[in-house]
């Protein structure tokens, strides 16, 4: 990462997600805009940032090269969204998960935004057709949704507008990758995108599994934890195929047969209520109690060992370019 870069990037909303964009482009070297209605707000997130920053010095989870001051001193706040866009190479919408709220959002943007700046969108699961069509600025739209928490979770998925232009999608990739982030381009929408896709199919036979007394709740989590977790935070599930047997096409003629009877017997989507409901509440309030203070304690310690997770992944990679 060069240490400081060309341009100026806009982040629109100040809650979690906008902070953590927000820290991940002044990590690259950017200058930021962080923008919210009110200026208490943005007060507010400018104070946890920099407690984050000093604090991921000081365990040395700090991202980029530049200092954790160096860095707090490239972002600055805004309440005027005029004054936030202008002469910026970059803008990324992180408002509330409310269809009507972000379409708002980027139709007020239409009308100030010149006709290179790139519209990126948080949006989880809302759809680029539903976000962005009709704007005079679609071409420069894309929704570049990141997981939660992004500065420790580098994946962004990009989901193009029917009309958003290759070099929009092209861009953002380059600058994705510019901050330390993983970006994957998905080739046209679908609803809930790749990973939401893939993360809802586990939910659902998970609930099922619980649900019908198979096994509890505490192990079903460990099942992913200790057994399939431990290989997907390296390599996804295809290459698993590929490497669990003589390669792909040897895994499916073993397996297929397998993989086809067990599918089948797969229920029904579960409604997510009722008994079952209640039992995996019960089983994960035993562990962790739904207030404000255990959630916090309990999510500080899981974003402490992503933060491990991804240095350690990060050294691996860099043992192997050194090997190879």
């Amino acid at each position: 990462m060069d240490p400081v870069q060309e341009g100026r990037v806009v982040i629109v909303g100040s809650g979690l997600i906008g902070c953590s964009w927000a820290m991940l482009f002044a990590s690259g070297g950017f200058q930021v805009k962080l923008y919210d209605i009110v200026q208490e707000q943005v007060t507010k997130a400018l104070e946890k940032i920099g407690k984050e920053l000093k604090e991921l010095g000081k365990t040395g989870m700090l991202k980029g090269t530049l200092t954790a001051d160096k860095q707090l001193s490239l972002i600055s706040g805004c309440t005027d969204l005029k004054a936030a866009v202008e002469g910026a190479i970059y803008l990324q919408e992180c408002t509330p998960e409310n269809l009507e709220l972000k379409k708002k959002i980027f139709g007020q943007l239409d009308l100030i935004v010149s006709n290179d700046v790139i519209l990126g969108s948080s949006t989880s699961c809302l759809m680029p057709s539903k976000l962005f069509t009709g704007l005079k600025h679609v071409k420069q739209c894309i929704v570049a949704h990141p997981v939660n928490p992004p500065y420790y979770v580098p994946l962004v998925e990009l989901v193009p507008h029917p009309e958003t232009e290759p070099s929009t999608v092209e861009k953002t990739y380059a600058l994705m990758k510019k901050i330390g982030q993983s970006p994957v381009r998905l080739t046209k929408e679908i609803d809930g995108f790749a990973l939401n896709r893939l993360q809802y199919a586990i939910i659902s036979e998970a609930w099922r599994l619980v649900g019908d007394g198979v096994i509890s709740s505490d192990d079903l989590d460990l099942v992913m934890s200790d057994g399939l977790g431990m290989r997907y935070a390296f390599i996804g599930p295809l290459e698993t195929m590929h490497l669990n047997a003589e390669g792909m096409l040897n895994y499916c003629d073993r397996y297929r047969e397998g993989m086809i009877r067990v599918l089948k017997t797969f229920g029904p989507i579960p409604d997510f209520a009722g008994k079952t409901e209640q039992k995996i509440n019960q089983a994960m309030c035993e562990k962790t109690p739904a207030d404000p203070e255990h959630l916090n304690a309990r999510r500080h310690w899981r974003d402490e060992c992503l933060a491990r997770l991804a240095k350690l992944k990060k050294e691996i990679k860099s043992d192997d370019m050194h090997n190879l």
